[in-house]
């Protein structure tokens, strides 16, 4: 039986992370990500978990210590945001090619600089191809879901691959709001118990993890690695059907809201997703076939279920929480373009970069978006391709 309750996205990522009760969680922390190990320090203080929780002095040594307890043979996590995400750098790439399916829980902050606490996606965007699965929530009940779901994904055969469960910083984590949580019993029986075939600490098969790869080897072992997240969308979409069993909450690899008959859609990710959705009811009232297509599952991307899904209207704005600084737009809006280019997709496309440092985005805002998409379809031209939303130029 459900749970109502009404929580942070911070504090229901710890309650889930409870429930899951990891081996390993070291943690070191950062705004604002921080609640996140506080509120499971209390769990372990209070011995509602067995994890050894370590603090540690960096988030480098954090992600370290993660991969050491994961390689040994440990459930393990840890949680970050921002410039704790950067100082990790080069920690997840040896996470992710060691196939270590240790969690993350980013709490999506602005990279410095100039110094900003409050939210974008530079941060877990800068490390979208270090080659780990990322998800992302739009609102608490989401990331809360998303984290119960989380080690089956990465932990599953066919992937063994890290996993990073984001939420916009401050947004969703501090903000509270009414949630369902599962019995802790329907979360661990979900979840299971984690049994590696192969791990540093079993006497039976002594092994090596992260040993120097010669020339002869590298690219078989990064082919290697490419095919477990060629498989992970397939799991993802596994996963969330057996989660729909147990919460009545389905999930996919993205959602697409009121786009039955959409002609002008937006793409985007996360919290704003909710605010574009009370745009689109409110156009809807009016008479404009309007939709929005929210991302979740964002690495590996699954270009061809977008292309589709985008595949009936005239014009299209893609979304942008972080600047790629390439003059042509963002992350989001270079992988959305790639795939209607490669579905020869006859959509007219406009990336936005909105919302950077935590800049608001209201209703009005995106009404204007859908706008100036019907706009472009009437004139059959996107024109300036690379805009931003809400600047004072």
């Amino acid at each position: 039986m459900a749970k109502r309750d009404r929580l942070s996205g911070n504090e229901a990522i710890a309650i889930a992370l409870r429930q899951i009760d990891p081996d390993v969680f070291p943690a070191f922390p950062i705004t604002p990500s921080t609640e996140i190990p506080q509120y499971f320090a209390s769990f372990v203080a209070n011995g509602q978990v067995d994890t050894e929780f370590i603090p540690v002095e960096s988030e480098h040594s954090s992600m370290s210590a993660a991969i050491g307890a994961s390689a040994a043979g440990a459930r393990s996590l840890t949680a970050t945001s921002s410039c704790g995400l950067a100082y990790m750098w080069e920690e997840l790439y040896i996470a992710a090619s060691n196939r270590l399916p240790l969690a993350l829980a980013v709490v999506n902050r602005a990279l410095s600089g100039p110094i900003n606490i409050n939210c974008d996606h530079s941060d877990s965007m800068g490390a979208r191809d270090a080659g780990w699965i990322q998800i992302y929530a739009e609102n608490n009940q989401e990331a809360y879901d998303n984290m119960v779901q989380a080690y089956r994904i990465a932990e599953h055969k066919d992937v063994r691959l890290p996993i990073m469960i984001c939420q916009d910083g401050f947004i969703t984590s501090h903000a509270v709001e009414n949630m369902e949580l599962l019995e802790d019993d329907d979360v661990k029986k979900f979840v299971g118990e984690y049994e590696p075939e192969n791990y540093l600490l079993n006497p039976e098969c002594p092994m090596a993890v992260g040993p120097y790869s010669i020339t002869d080897y590298y690219m078989e072992a990064k082919r290697n690695q490419a095919e477990g997240m060629k498989h992970a969308e397939e799991v993802v979409l596994e996963v969330a059907k057996e989660f729909a069993e147990i919460s009545g909450r389905e999930y996919g690899l993205f959602e697409a809201y009121r786009m039955e008959d959409a002609e002008y859609a937006v793409v985007m990710i996360g919290s704003a997703a909710g605010t574009t959705k009370d745009a689109i009811d409110k156009l809807r009232e009016a008479g404009e076939k309007v939709g929005l297509l929210k991302i979740r599952l964002y690495r590996p991307f699954p270009a061809e279920a977008i292309a589709q899904a985008l595949s009936g209207v005239k014009s299209v704005a893609v979304m942008d929480r972080a600047e790629g600084y390439t003059n042509h737009g963002g992350p989001l809006g270079a992988d959305v373009m790639s795939a209607l280019y490669r579905a020869r997709s006859q959509a007219l496309a406009v990336n936005y970069i909105y919302g950077l440092g935590g800049r608001d985005v209201r209703v009005e805002d995106m009404e204007g978006v859908f706008a100036t998409l019907k706009q472009i379809a009437a004139d059959g031209d996107a024109g300036e391709m690379y805009r931003y939303l809400g600047i004072r130029e």
